[in-house]
């Protein structure tokens, strides 16, 4: 298969599709009516080589791709579907769905409130910049992916609306931005997702950042699911592999971000072709993935996740907690369910694996590690602790959570010991970046 004639499915297709013809009219329906509020599109790569079609709606790459009806609330489904019986005119589909999106959390984290940094005290368009050392850059031509992840946290990227998007055309203004701020170590480029985008755009916001003016800038990042949905640019785009060994002979770290979410994403021997020839120019791969329902929610999983990846040179990164946006109600697992999840399965692989650091939370105040659950002078509780902070002082000191067998979410939590509040403050504690 080539991207000359890769194919990708809307939602238009939920009716039509063959391999869907084997589901309810009913069920078919409802698929469509989550997609009129949470983004939906797949491609031919992934239907051909990752779902086990005889195996629907409970296969996992089905449920990764396409929209499961538990993923809106009962009485949200129950609208839209509704509608679209009705035959509302599609204003009306829209808006009762562009309502529902409003009550998701589009923006977890404070990302809006806290992520922006300004230059010259204007904002800086399509930059979100939390920790000191670490820019995040999201350039508007990257704001698409080859297929949509069900639980994907920056579902809003990708509804239409403008005034949810983060975005940054290759105008100089980041570059200006990341001049000023010498304490940036680290680029990451993120979307949607660079790797849709051509090479020679991609270039445009990679090769600037090679030249002395940034000598500061020791890693580049690429946020990337194409290593899994489609692996093929890897293998046919000889360009984008000499722009990696650019970046590696400019004396610069790279680091692809890959997300994999099961281990049948690299089971495809093209997929394992692809990440040979990406590690051939000197990049990193570091995987991560979230928790999910449904989906990976076992021990097992994730240790044959694991194992695949550090036999195939990749470094596991992250096991992420599913963020608290869009159909969290349906991936979500209990922290202390995560944390059960994580130690069944690091304590099957060898050192070499046990890089992954999990279970997170990517919250407002920073990256929070669920550490375990101990019994501290007679009070049950989560021991947890920041890997990054927005206050660096924060990073690894212990603190304490009342246990709550039912917390999928950091928000969820309450200090253990009878305190009055964590470590970190959020009213005082949490400035954003100037």
């Amino acid at each position: 298969m080539t991207s000359r004639n890769l194919r990708f499915y809307g939602v238009e297709d939920l009716e039509k599709l063959p391999q869907l013809q084997v589901l309810s009219s009913g069920d078919r329906l409802a698929m469509k009516a989550v997609a009129q509020v949470l983004p939906f599109r797949s491609n031919s790569y992934i239907i051909e080589n990752l779902i086990d079609w005889d195996n629907i709606p409970d296969d996992p790459m089905f449920r990764l791709t396409f929209p499961q009806p538990e993923m809106l609330a009962p009485e949200s489904l129950s609208k839209i579907i509704w509608l679209l019986e009705n035959n509302y005119p599609i204003i009306e589909i829209q808006e009762t769905a562009s309502y529902i999106r409003s009550t998701l959390n589009p923006h977890p984290a404070g990302q809006v409130e806290y992520n922006i940094p300004t230059l010259n005290n204007q904002p800086v368009p399509g930059i979100q910049h939390k920790y000191p050392e670490t820019v995040l850059i999201f350039p508007t031509a990257g704001q698409t992916c080859y297929a949509y992840c069900t639980f994907c946290f920056r579902w809003s990227q990708f509804v239409g609306n403008d005034n949810f998007k983060f975005a940054t055309r290759e105008s100089g203004i980041f570059q200006a931005y990341l001049q000023n701020h010498k304490e940036v170590t680290d680029v990451l480029i993120t979307g949607g997702d660079p790797m849709v985008m051509q090479t020679r755009h991609l270039a445009l916001y990679i090769e600037p950042l090679l030249s002395e003016e940034f000598e500061h800038i020791q890693t580049i990042r690429i946020g990337t699911k194409a290593v899994a949905h489609y692996p093929n640019r890897f293998v046919e785009d000889d360009d984008v592999l000499r722009l990696f060994e650019k970046v590696i002979e400019k004396g610069k770290h790279l680091a692809i971000m890959a997300h994999y979410d099961h281990w049948r994403e690299m089971e495809p021997e093209i997929a394992q072709r692809a990440i040979r020839r990406i590690r051939n120019t000197g990049a990193e791969i570091r995987t991560q993935a979230p928790l999910l329902r449904t989906i990976n929610d076992n021990a097992e999983v994730w240790c044959r996740m694991w194992n695949s990846q550090v036999r195939l040179g990749c470094i596991p990164y992250y096991m992420f907690v599913e963020r608290d946006t869009g159909a969290s109600r349906h991936f979500e697992i209990p922290l202390v369910r995560a944390w059960e999840i994580y130690q069944g399965a690091i304590q099957k692989v060898s050192g070499l694996g046990r890089t992954a650091r999990g279970p997170v939370m990517s919250a407002n105040p920073g990256k929070i590690v669920v550490d375990g659950v101990a019994d501290v002078c007679g009070e049950k509780v989560f021991v947890l602790s920041f890997l990054q902070g927005r206050n660096a002082d924060w990073c690894r000191r212990p603190f304490f959570a009342k246990f709550d067998e039912n917390a999928t979410w950091l928000s969820d939590l309450v200090p253990g010991f009878g305190e009055s509040e964590f470590l970190y403050n959020c009213s005082t504690g949490i400035l954003p970046v100037q």
